[in-house]
């Protein structure tokens, strides 16, 4: 027989992430890269295996191709296991309804068969649009000595910010006494961070019954959370002190990658106590001309660069020609800026032509905001993009 797994975890992965623009279009919010080498989905992939947790569902939905054939078989995480590992869960054609999510507490609900093939006693829930480094097995051990029925990891924000997330109000222990789903006037700033611990009998339990209600929106912070707090059970929170952020809009996303530059990164993804893996496409070393200016930026492998870059990060493969200028940017893998060409507070995605003297952006003091280009377009020779202008076609600046 079998042994059964302490815990597993559920990432929800399968979000449109429509305030991301031009990014999403063809892919899933979590498989957008990020800082030079990574997907987004590789940092809580990470957090699971570098804290003991080697049973992970990936629940996909929207334009799932490329996000399933990155991860793939799990080798790059240590997920390819014989027992356990990495699994890709789509929705699928059930008997009595459609098949597809209705909400995050759905899409977990559609999936207990899953969690039940480990008989797992925890199950560890997470989104798939948060960089952060965290130790799940020590919030684990939280949930224990608390004898809770669910732990929210919790993040203290700004109070002017908390309306954007589901706020705990808690006693001095850290139980919680209630759950307000983005409140129009929050009384507290300690925010939930969309990652929780059930003991794994009380989660089926609750979805069970959500799924029975038809009142519901299937929905974890709307529906399941409070629904477990009304009934008393035993609810915690696990405060979380280090980095962490939720990169579901362009602002957001441009300022995380501008967070891992130096001198002193506000985020650091060398750390080789808890790396963070990927799947790196192969690439030779990275090419700097001797004219080229390059500063405070991080350049992948397979780059090269004869012209300026400053306070910028470029993933694998990227040129950028002689005469040409990236000025605190995002330009990810295959991107071409050609002679001549300037880029300024932007976010480039993969495969992109920025021809000859075309222009990009606009200096970030002018405030005209972040422009945003989706893959596989081309900027044509001499074209202006405005600041905050979000392309998805080519554009020849008529």
């Amino acid at each position: 027989m079998l042994k059964k797994k302490e815990c597993v975890a559920m990432l929800l992965a399968g979000g449109q992430g429509s305030r991301l623009y031009a990014l999403t279009n063809k892919i899933a919010k979590p498989a957008v890269a990020f800082g030079a080498k990574y997907r987004i989905i590789d940092f809580p992939l990470s957090n699971c295996i570098n804290s003991g947790i080697d049973t992970v569902g990936v629940l996909t939905q929207y334009e799932p191709l490329e996000l399933n054939e990155y991860i793939g078989n799990g080798q790059p995480w240590d997920l390819d296991r014989a027992y356990g590992g990495v699994h890709i869960l789509s929705p699928y054609q059930a008997k009595k309804k459609q098949s597809w999510f209705e909400g995050t507490a759905n899409a977990i609900y559609q999936n207990m068969s899953f969690m039940k093939r480990y008989d797992p006693e925890y199950v560890l829930i997470l989104s798939g649009d948060h960089i952060y480094k965290m130790d799940y097995a020590a919030m684990l051990r939280a949930h224990k000595a608390t004898g809770a029925d669910c732990t929210i990891a919790a993040i203290e924000v700004p109070l002017k910010e908390a309306s954007r997330f589901g706020v705990l109000n808690c006693n001095p222990d850290g139980s919680i006494y209630e759950f307000e789903e983005k409140p129009k006037v929050p009384k507290s700033n300690l925010a939930s961070m969309g990652i929780y611990i059930f003991t794994a009998s009380k989660l089926f339990k609750y979805l069970e019954e959500d799924d029975a209600n038809p009142n519901s929106s299937k929905d974890f912070g709307k529906d399941v959370l409070p629904a477990m707090l009304h009934a008393g059970e035993k609810m915690f929170s696990y405060r979380f002190k280090g980095y962490w952020k939720d990169v579901g809009t362009i602002s957001s996303l441009w300022e995380s990658n501008m967070d891992l530059l130096g001198p002193a990164p506000a985020f650091d993804v060398g750390d080789s106590d808890w790396k963070i893996h990927s799947r790196n496409p192969l690439a030779p070393p990275e090419y700097i001309g001797d004219k080229a200016q390059v500063g405070n930026s991080l350049v992948a492998l397979g780059c090269e660069i004869e012209g300026t870059v400053e306070h910028s990060v470029l993933a694998a493969s990227v040129v950028v020609e002689e005469g040409a200028t990236v000025r605190d940017s995002v330009l990810m893998a295959g991107t071409v800026v050609k002679r001549g060409a300037v880029v300024e507070y932007s976010i480039i995605d993969a495969n992109v032509v920025v021809e000859e003297d075309a222009r990009v952006g606009a200096p970030k003091e002018e405030g005209a905001g972040i422009a945003v280009l989706g893959r596989n377009i081309r900027i044509a020779r001499g074209a202006s993009v405005a600041g905050g202008q979000i392309l998805d076609k080519d554009y020849k600046g008529e």
